[in-house]
């Protein structure tokens, strides 16, 4: 005989594996890893440094 199976793990379980194939597919599709968050990041502070940099004083 076989051992008998928990119905309630097997469910858990199974929405378990499903939740993180998802999760995945978000992960891929949406993600960005953390080194082209970094460089958006650098991005956007150089061109507002430069715009900064061209400012002009207008007294008026």
């Amino acid at each position: 005989m076989e051992k008998p199976v928990n119905l309630n793990r097997f469910r858990k379980d199974k929405a378990r594996a499903e939740k993180k194939a998802r999760a995945d597919q978000n992960a891929v599709k949406f993600g960005q890893s953390k080194v082209q968050k970094d460089a958006d990041k650098a991005e956007t502070a150089r061109i507002t440094r430069l715009f900064d940099g061209h400012k002009q004083d207008r007294d008026t």
